[in-house]
């Protein structure tokens, strides 16, 4: 039997964020996350989906001719398949992300990856989920992302960024605003004003496509 994996979608469009924003990048959002981020924009992933053969995803996939693709969900390593299909979207040629929650095992993913790791905030409601030995397992090739809700996330996330030394483990550091929550004006300035190894980022899929899903 071949590897299937569970996916909600797989489409083409601008990639939104991360140090490919802007880019035309295909996604494949697979279905399913154990966590329930309070501003989660992707809880139509949560259940339902296709099954689908690994093979069968690879050829839709290509079918796009990308440069980028990014495995999304959901949480995609909540699945196990999501390996297997990582490495051969690398061996493909692709230059290939994964966004994921932060409250799994990274190790596994192939090295070529670059891993968007979350670090959950406590307005999240799911920090307690943090897996922090996925720290040691960054590289320059890798990306930490914040989302931040309020003045006390911000605050939180610069002690985690100082304690970790996490602009010098990986590549991108990032702190987004919660779309709903913070203000990005008021993100920007306190970033300006503490000076931080870090990059602003705005979702720019939200200001062009306002969350439609498949865009």
């Amino acid at each position: 039997m071949q590897d299937t994996l569970r996916i909600t979608e797989v489409f083409y469009s601008l990639q939104g964020e991360t140090r490919t924003a802007g880019l035309p990048t295909v996604f494949v959002r697979l279905t399913g996350c154990p966590l329930r981020c309070q501003y989660c924009d992707s809880a139509y992933a949560f259940s339902g989906g296709t099954i689908r053969t690994l093979d069968d995803i690879l050829e839709q996939v290509a079918g796009f001719r990308p440069r980028y693709v990014c495995v999304t969900g959901g949480e995609p390593l909540a699945q196990p398949n999501a390996i297997p299909l990582l490495k051969q979207l690398c061996d493909a040629g692709y230059e290939v992300s994964l966004e994921t929650s932060g409250a799994l095992d990274i190790s596994a993913v192939d090295s070529r990856v670059s891993r968007v790791v979350d670090l959950k905030t406590p307005d999240s409601k799911e920090a307690h989920r943090n897996r922090y030995e996925n720290i040691e397992l960054l590289t320059p090739n890798d990306q930490v992302k914040f989302v931040i809700c309020s003045r006390d996330d911000y605050d939180w996330a610069v002690s985690k960024l100082i304690q970790y030394g996490l602009d010098r483990r990986a590549g991108e550091v990032l702190f987004s605003p919660s779309h709903h929550d913070l203000n990005a004006r008021d993100l920007a300035d306190w970033v300006v004003a503490d000076n931080l190894p870090v990059r602003l980022q705005l979702q720019l899929h939200k200001y062009l496509w306002n969350d439609e899903p498949g865009r």
